[in-house]
């Protein structure tokens, strides 16, 4: 029987994981506390607490050494601390003057790389952090999903890129499910899926941009990933995991537990 294998939230759009043993799926189809925050360009028109395009945010399919920041983020405290290196870049409250300073310390952590999207463009400075730490809004898509991979994909494409240790946090899914074959989970478009006690709906593949080339650890753009999965699997898109939602009824979702389809 397949099982939940690991469980993911992303506090801060485009920076790193939160590993966590349950995650609470609201009757929206979003994970609790998932892309709660994100760092904005000043040039975009969306209202603070609006979903946005992630092209205008910085995250790492334009900023690939954000990686290499370790965020903490105490949702109680609505206290966000970003460390680089062992040592502390950023740490404050969502406070006005606490955003301000969290986005400048960012702003300038960024500016300093050989890749960003910052330099030659002042109409996207100041940065801004935006959300309100409580209601998840800034996936990729607007109507925000629950992302899920099996580890058999994983292993496919690990075989493909000629990397044994190619991490799935570069595809930043909630969910990651273990026994099923590779990319069994592509072929349930459409179909229901439960897994523990809450029900989904499938409803996308996803399709895979540059933050996929991110080494987790260094940063550095290291795997072609997008290019491989066209090339050894026959894709037309890249494409790894898929979207889903409920309809109306959320739930806990544990490591540990079931996956099945449910129709």
């Amino acid at each position: 029987m397949p099982r939940v294998v690991a469980l993911y939230r992303y506090p801060v759009k485009g920076f790193t994981p939160e590993e966590c043993h349950a995650l609470t799926i609201l009757d929206e189809g979003r994970v609790a506390g998932d892309r709660v925050l994100a760092f904005r360009f000043a040039s975009s028109s969306a209202p603070d607490a609006a979903w946005t395009r992630k092209h205008d945010c910085v995250v790492l399919m334009n900023t690939p050494a954000l990686a290499r920041l370790d965020i903490r983020f105490d949702h109680r405290a609505q206290r966000l601390r970003i460390g680089l290196d062992g040592g502390v870049l950023a740490e404050d409250t969502l406070a006005e003057d606490g955003r301000k300073r969290l986005a400048a310390a960012v702003e300038r952590y960024v500016l300093g790389l050989a890749e960003n999207p910052l330099s030659g463009h002042p109409q996207r400075l100041p940065l801004r952090l935006v959300g309100d730490g409580v209601a998840p809004r800034f996936q990729d898509n607007v109507d925000g999903h629950t992302t899920l991979h099996s580890r058999g994909s994983l292993v496919a494409l690990s075989i493909a890129a000629r990397d044994p240790a190619l991490s799935e946090v570069r595809f930043r899914s909630n969910i990651a499910v273990g026994g099923l074959g590779a990319w069994e989970e592509l072929g349930w478009m459409g179909r229901k899926l439960r897994v523990g006690g809450v029900e989904f709906e499938v409803v996308k593949r996803k399709v895979r941009c540059l933050a996929t080339h991110a080494n987790p650890q260094t940063g550095e753009r290291d795997v072609p990933v997008m290019a491989t999965l066209m090339r050894a699997f026959g894709q037309e898109e890249p494409t790894f995991a898929v979207g889903m939602t409920t309809r109306g009824a959320g739930g806990v979702v544990r490591i540990g537990d079931n996956v099945s389809l449910a129709d």
